[in-house]
């Protein structure tokens, strides 16, 4: 694939045509618009179906209808073990080791279970860092997180305010705020990606920066897996959290994930909240009464797998060991530039992008504005989407679309640029 890019549909079929993921696009199911595929620039938000989940999810129903409760032990997956099916791959994707990852619940519940163990607040050391506009699920749950603990949000919440021109942090306010409020700060949490802004952020660097000021770190990856190169293991984070519905593919409210950093595999002293499905594997159905954790990820869970979540998440993770996420990055940083480029030099009088410009510190995700204003930027939203280019709004003017390596084309950037074109048109 080129990098000398040219803004006609020839070149742009071009380089779809020597791709080599190309194939990787025909395992998904495209949504039609007025009978051909629509361009979908969506899966930040909702990834495509995989086409091969439909099989998979009709093979646990065949055995769930064949077998009942000898599902668990008797077929080809058994259900007992069927959260360890994804382990490996679910590691690979994150880079750390299977035994730091799990498969459980969803993000919201599972970053409330992170915190009950690694937000240890005291009278010294009780606040959170967190950033500025973080996605509700993150402020929700810190905010009730350190009223549940006895301290105030206005006391214990530092927010983390943007010092780049269109809202994005730089690693110098992280570093500044941790040297100034280090001291009180319990525990970091930050996004891998941000989501309003698309800002992909340098997580070994503020690990290491957190750490020295003897915080605990958490991330939100809910916009960094399945979209950037992951080592979570070498970063040295004490624990992430993701859900799977966006770039993983897995179907709306998909079982989501959790890491958990190998140093705390067996560390007693952190609490927990403890759930049967926790307990120790070999004596599990012993049904004694004390909780004995599970090493590592594992020890997190409460409660047995949910089977027909987790089906979906197995078919897509494979497509993902199939791709490969380096040759998936590799796409991605020509998709998304050749996306950036038709916007400065096409559509410089209509949009500009707020996503920083660097290729390391962005994802497949560009934040568009629309020149003029928030009421423009929504009649653009819902021209695109009724002429079947599907992105998302998010308030309170940002018009979110991410070309999305295993879908989407280059020729999915021009047909938005023609269909921006158009609009402006009827406007002039």
């Amino acid at each position: 694939m080129s990098t000398a890019y040219e803004a006609t549909l020839a070149w742009a079929r071009a380089q779809d045509a020597a791709d080599p993921l190309r194939a990787f696009r025909d395992e998904f199911l495209i949504p039609p618009h007025e009978g051909r595929d629509s361009h979908y620039f969506c899966g930040n938000s909702l990834g495509l179906q995989p086409r091969a989940v439909r099989e998979a999810l009709n093979a646990e129903l065949d055995d769930w209808g064949a077998l009942a409760v000898e599902g668990h032990f008797k077929v080809r997956l058994p259900w007992l073990d069927y959260h360890e099916f994804v382990r490996d791959d679910l590691a690979a994707l994150v880079g750390a080791l299977p035994s730091e990852v799990v498969a459980m619940n969803t993000l919201g519940v599972n970053l409330h279970l992170m915190m009950v163990s690694f937000y240890r607040p005291t009278l010294e050391r009780h606040a959170i860092l967190i950033e500025a506009g973080a996605f509700p699920t993150d402020r929700y749950a810190v905010e009730s997180q350190i009223r549940f603990h006895g301290f105030s949000p206005a006391l214990s919440l530092i927010e983390l305010q943007p010092d780049e021109a269109d809202g994005t942090l730089s690693m110098a306010a992280i570093e500044r705020a941790l040297a100034e409020h280090g001291e009180r700060i319990a525990l970091v949490l930050l996004p891998g990606v941000q989501y309003r802004t698309g800002q992909a952020f340098d997580l070994q660097a503020i690990v290491r920066l957190a750490h020295a000021q003897g915080c605990a770190v958490g991330f939100d990856l809910a916009h960094a897996v399945g979209n950037l190169p992951l080592q979570l293991h070498d970063s040295g984070a004490d624990f992430a959290v993701w859900c799977s519905y966006k770039y993983l593919n897995a179907g709306p409210g998909a079982v989501a994930g959790a890491f958990v950093h190998e140093r705390h595999a067996n560390t007693e002293h952190l609490p927990r909240f403890a759930g049967w499905w926790g307990h120790d594997k070999q004596s599990r159905f012993r049904m004694g009464p004390e909780f004995v954790p599970m090493p590592g990820a594992d020890g997190w869970q409460i409660s047995n797998p949910p089977i027909l979540s987790l089906a979906p998440l197995r078919v897509s993770l494979q497509i993902f060991q199939r791709a490969g996420m380096a040759q998936l990055r590799e796409k991605a940083l020509h998709l998304t530039g050749y996306l950036e480029w038709l916007v400065q030099t096409q559509l410089e009088d209509v949009l500009e992008s707020v996503t920083p410009r660097e290729p390391s510190r962005r994802g497949s995700q560009l934040s568009i504005r629309v020149l003029g204003g928030r009421e423009r930027g929504r009649a653009l939203f819902q021209y695109l989407m009724d002429h079947g280019v599907v992105g998302d709004w998010r308030e309170p003017d940002v018009i979110r679309m991410a070309p999305t390596p295993l879908y989407n084309r280059f020729e999915d950037c021009v047909a938005l640029v023609e269909a921006v074109r158009d609009w402006a048109h009827r406007l002039a």
